[in-house]
């Protein structure tokens, strides 16, 4: 039994219900629980702005940048950081206009993908990770793959997560997001406000998901209630608009990926409408070797899947990284 789930078994022992004439002698040897890693929610200062993330794990140990999705923030990693952070130091910062970091006004703030990845580089370099896995999905993936380019010799492994690198993972659902970066009208940018709306971000929570029971409502309440910020809108319409700006760089990534080999693992909901299961396959044309594993959920598959995904990701960084 790996260590990951020898921890779960141990914690559903302890929350056993015991009956009134229960012995107190264990039946079977005891096994010792694991100390459960602390977190550090911390915030600093980059360009400006500040900038929040969540820290846990030895600090001479390897490093793993979580890096979310929109509209989420480092939220979205609270249940899988506890179980990287015995043996990884685990850095998951909020891009600004998420979270807990500043949201400048756009009109202060570049809001592009170019920006965003400078800051988390300069995060990275000021808290000493001169070398990272990078777990990435959604707007994540993009900014993990623009911050290869930057640093190629940093890389030493990839999780992907419903991240796309290729034109294939560009359905239907883009083709609203499509014109407005042919055509950048008032119109075509206030078509994209109901991506910014309740139903929205809870659709994106549920939709093909297995049991939308095991999907806490806590997290599109507290993504709405950042996204409706004063002035977060113009925001996210911003960052909506230079999304297409990652599309030319598909080759560059590409070749990152063919040139440097990193290993990689690739967990993806294959039924997600936002970025689909087309969008997984194709890495393999360019990392044949990378390990890929299509589960049964949606776009976050952490939400749902934590309990697969986990042993998964556990086992491949030990694998790569502890040798």
């Amino acid at each position: 039994m790996n260590r990951y789930l020898a921890s779960a078994a141990v914690l559903l022992a302890a929350l056993a219900p015991v009956t009134a004439d229960a012995s107190c002698t264990p039946s079977k040897p005891v096994v010792a629980a694991q100390a459960v890693p602390v977190i550090h929610y911390k915030s600093t200062t980059i360009d400006g702005v500040k900038v929040f993330y969540r820290e846990a794990g030895p600090k001479d140990a390897p490093v793993i940048l979580l890096l979310h999705g929109f509209p989420t923030s480092s939220h979205m990693f609270r249940n899988l950081i506890p179980l990287l952070a015995d043996r990884y130091r685990v850095i998951a910062p909020d891009y600004p206009g998420y979270g807990q970091s500043d949201a400048p006004d756009h009109k202060a703030f570049a809001y592009t993908f170019a920006n965003l990845t400078d800051i988390v580089d300069k995060l990275a370099e000021k808290v000493g990770a001169t070398r990272y896995s990078m777990y990435v999905m959604d707007y994540g993936a993009p900014i993990g793959y623009r911050l290869a380019l930057k640093h190629p010799e940093r890389v030493e492994s990839l999780i992907v997560q419903n991240g796309n690198a290729y034109t294939e993972g560009l359905a239907a659902f883009w083709d609203p997001i499509k014109a407005y970066w042919a055509e950048k009208t008032p119109e075509r940018r206030e078509a994209l406000a109901g991506l910014l709306t309740l139903e929205t971000t809870k659709f994106q929570y549920t939709d093909g998901m297995g049991d939308v029971a095991r999907i806490s409502p806590d997290n599109w309440v507290i993504d709405q209630a950042l996204l409706d910020r004063p002035g977060n809108k113009d925001i996210q319409l911003d960052l909506l608009g230079d999304y297409g700006s990652n599309v030319p760089l598909y080759p560059q990534f590409q070749a990152f990926f063919r040139e440097r080999k990193p290993p990689t693992l690739i967990v993806w909901g294959k039924n997600d409408v936002i970025f689909p299961e087309a969008g997984a396959h194709p890495y393999l044309r360019d990392l044949p070797d990378a390990e890929m594993h299509i589960l049964d959920s949606g776009h976050f598959a952490l939400e749902d899947k934590l309990d697969v995904m986990a042993p998964l990701i556990r086992d491949f960084l030990d694998r790569k990284l502890c040798k």
